[in-house]
């Protein structure tokens, strides 16, 4: 017999993602990439821990890398730093196949519409993509919701530049927190983490740690 997936090599290993065995070699090269890995599968899980121990950094071409971004607004604004990453969390429960690009490019797409909005202009490009548009209307949604509030003592009012600052914040730690592999999700389960009963975050906790 011959690996079901290169037909080349002795299959060593069980993927559950095939349900057979597969060789060692399409494991690591397919790993979640043509492969959806399932997060408990043994071989993930050691190669996670593998790049845990050996963090990338953000390539020098990355849109808003040379955005500032003020710990003072982080922390000021916490509640809707923690309503965003929920918002994101919560979308990818609902949809099993969304992946960690899905929510990165949906990030990326959003912070480029509130910086025009804080430059005084309207401009709007959703992704192309099914699931990172649905998740862009998603996190307008909530923020447009959220500009509408009035402004209390644990809530303070926000501007569109601050909103574009926390939109920076969580697309670059996704883009940390990713392996950048089409099927990664990595990003999400951390989001996931920061929220384990799946509920609305109570307003004066912070649970985005700054990486």
């Amino acid at each position: 017999m011959s690996c079901p997936i290169c037909e080349k090599r002795k299959p060593e290993r069980f993927c559950p993602a095939k349900g057979e065995k597969i060789c060692s070699v399409c494991c690591g090269t397919q790993r979640e990439v043509s492969l959806d890995c399932p997060s408990d599968c043994s071989y993930l899980v050691a190669a996670h821990r593998y790049e845990d121990e050996h963090q990338h950094s953000i390539p020098g071409d990355t849109p808003f890398l040379d955005v500032k971004l003020p710990e003072e607004t982080i922390h000021t604004h916490q509640v809707v730093l923690s309503g965003l990453a929920f918002v994101a969390a919560k979308f990818s429960i609902a949809q099993p196949s969304a992946a960690d690009p899905d929510i990165i490019a949906a990030f990326q797409a959003i912070a480029e519409t509130w910086k025009t909005l804080a430059a005084g202009i309207y401009y709007e490009k959703p992704p192309e993509a099914q699931l990172a548009r649905q998740l862009y209307t998603d996190l307008n949604t909530f923020l447009n919701d959220t500009k509408k509030l009035p402004p209390e003592g644990h809530r303070p009012a926000i501007k569109d530049a601050e909103i574009f600052l926390l939109l920076v914040f969580l697309y670059r730690m996704g883009l940390l927190r990713t392996n950048g592999r089409p099927r990664s999700r990595r990003y999400i389960q951390f989001l996931r983490a920061q929220f384990p009963q799946t509920q609305e975050p109570q307003r004066e906790e912070n649970r985005i740690i700054v990486p």
